[in-house]
């Protein structure tokens, strides 16, 4: 295929690699242009926010249909639970939910509140697993929400293994939550407070990013001993006061994460197994 190829419809490939998919990355495109707030979109609207034309966006809304993944609205096109198919697919892969799901579980009858575990993707944290029990909470979580890192306990607990370099990199990305949070600091304070967490080792938000969500986090470290997640127990800030949540909650919670984490190395440390010819 000659450099500087442009596809169809004018739209230039972002990769001259000749075993570049483009039909493939067009297609998450238009996956990932569904907003948080806005569930059902319109042709239009995903065609401006996936950057490509309508007939293309119409196409692939039509195989994404097809496979289970999207479905036609009285308003447009709406995502299906299918796309939590996913994410799943990573976290069963990657072994953490078969090792997190019965110690979240205990954890959870322990205290009577949620608990997730959440990555880092950009400056944002996605949740990958979760148990939790049914109260009113401010904000909306499942598998595969998103929030900005920064202001949030769990997300704290990550950036704070960073390296300098590697922390100003990550924060300098435009967040894909679709959230505004409630606490916005300078450098400064952003720094000082993740000394803080590096050295207690947990990390606590406190309607940092919406009101009345209080938040204790511990991190998740792999065979390498760097940390590749975070867990919490997650409250409303009405019902528990920090006292509980810190003196009660905490230990419940990094005794978990610890067992957690055992089992993720044993996991990590296991040869591949290589079968066939």
């Amino acid at each position: 295929m000659p450099s500087g190829y442009e596809g169809e419809s004018g739209l230039a490939r972002r990769s001259s690699a000749p075993d570049f998919i483009e039909a493939l990355a067009r297609g998450l495109d238009v996956i990932k242009a569904f907003e948080p707030h806005h569930p059902s979109m319109t042709l239009s609207a995903l065609a401006t926010r996936a950057n490509l034309a309508r007939p293309t966006t119409h196409r692939i809304l039509l195989t994404l249909a097809e496979l289970g993944y999207v479905r036609a609205t009285d308003f447009g096109f709406s995502l299906t639970p299918k796309v939590l198919e996913l994410s799943l697919a990573f976290v069963q892969s990657a072994g953490l939910w078969d090792a997190a799901r019965p110690h979240m579980e205990r954890l959870v009858a322990q205290t009577n509140e949620s608990t997730s575990i959440v990555q880092l993707d950009g400056c944002d944290i996605v949740y990958v697993a979760r148990v939790a029990v049914p109260k009113v909470v401010a904000l909306n979580v499942h598998i595969g929400t998103r929030f900005p890192a920064l202001q949030t306990a769990l997300g704290q607990v990550i950036l704070a293994d960073l390296q300098p370099d590697e922390l100003e990199q990550t924060l300098a990305q435009p967040s894909r939550s679709g959230v505004t949070p409630r606490w916005l600091p300078d450098s400064t304070e952003r720094d000082e407070a993740l000394k803080q967490v590096r050295e207690q080792g947990w990390a606590l938000a406190d309607g940092w990013l919406a009101m009345g969500i209080r938040s204790v986090a511990v991190p998740l470290r792999g065979a390498s001993g760097r940390v590749i997640a975070a867990m919490n127990v997650n409250t409303n800030a009405a019902e528990t006061p920090v006292e509980k949540l810190l003196g009660e909650y905490l230990p419940l919670l990094r005794e978990t994460a610890d067992l957690i984490s055992h089992e993720l190395r044993l996991v990590q440390s296991m040869p591949i197994v290589v079968t066939g010819s």
